[in-house]
């Protein structure tokens, strides 16, 4: 199924009551994941204030957790699914964002700045840093799992950013085979194309509750905000559940996306 995407990028969804139901029970399973001594070891990053939670919440293929199912209307986009992965368990916590292990001086004053703002699949590797689209997903999908105030580390998007970074991917993989994109170096013009996104798109925060959702594009430049030291939630934090299925071999050979 195909999502008819606005300029925007993004797609914000109001309160429903089965989005709802399937966050308190994903909030549920989240909280005890986000206590196991082993996740902890693995997930919790920038001194204890993100828990990055790639793949933590056991949520099955159709995105059902803890006998509830994934449903809310954003099945009108992206239809039901089979082959979602678990989903990311992202919390932060007060006094977010403080350095990651082994993250530079500038990169934390990317992460604190400019929101850490990046594209979904864009990877770096390696030193000093490169970049290369080693992933493509058909979109994603925010699901807040629980209560805080808005200025406690919400997503931020930037505007239409999308048709800039498809743009500048395209131009960048085009004269290469599919077969050589993974390892085709983009960080010139993909940080080039970043810059273009913050000199002319406008930044958003896209603060949302428990029942609501946000769907984004897969190519949408996003981030987290600080969290203010006015900001107040639960002991639990600001936690969020995120699905991002990964493109099928014919999408994914595809750079332009509607």
């Amino acid at each position: 199924m195909s999502v008819s995407w606005p300029e925007s990028g993004y797609i914000a969804y109001p309160w429903d009551a089965d989005t709802y139901r399937w966050s308190q029970a994903a909030r549920v399973v989240g909280q005890a994941v986000a206590q196991d001594p082993k996740m902890i070891e693995t997930w919790l990053q920038c001194e204890g204030t993100w828990f990055v939670g790639v793949d933590a919440l056991p949520s099955d293929g159709t995105g059902a957790i803890a006998g509830c199912d994934l449903k809310g209307p954003f099945l009108e986009q992206i239809g039901q699914r089979t082959d979602l992965h678990p989903a990311q368990l992202s919390i932060t916590y007060p006094g977010y964002p403080r350095p990651r292990a082994g993250e530079s001086d500038a990169g934390f004053r990317y992460r604190r700045n400019r929101d850490a703002a990046h594209m979904d699949g864009v990877l770096a590797e390696g030193t000093p840093k490169r970049r290369f689209f080693r992933e493509r997903h058909d979109w994603i999908l925010g699901i807040p799992l629980t209560e805080t105030t808005p200025n406690a580390s919400p997503l931020v998007v930037w505007e239409g950013s999308h048709r800039i970074l498809q743009a500048a991917l395209q131009a960048a993989l085009d004269p290469y085979p599919v077969s050589d994109w993974d390892d085709v170096d983009i960080t010139d013009i993909y940080v080039s194309a970043r810059k273009t996104v913050f000199e002319t798109c406008q930044r958003r925060v896209l603060f949302s509750r428990p029942g609501e959702a946000v769907l984004l594009h897969p190519y949408l430049l996003h981030g987290v905000a600080p969290w203010s030291q006015t900001a107040s939630a639960s002991k639990h934090g600001r936690m969020i559940a995120y699905f991002r299925p990964v493109s099928s071999e014919s999408s994914r050979c595809k750079i332009r996306q509607k």
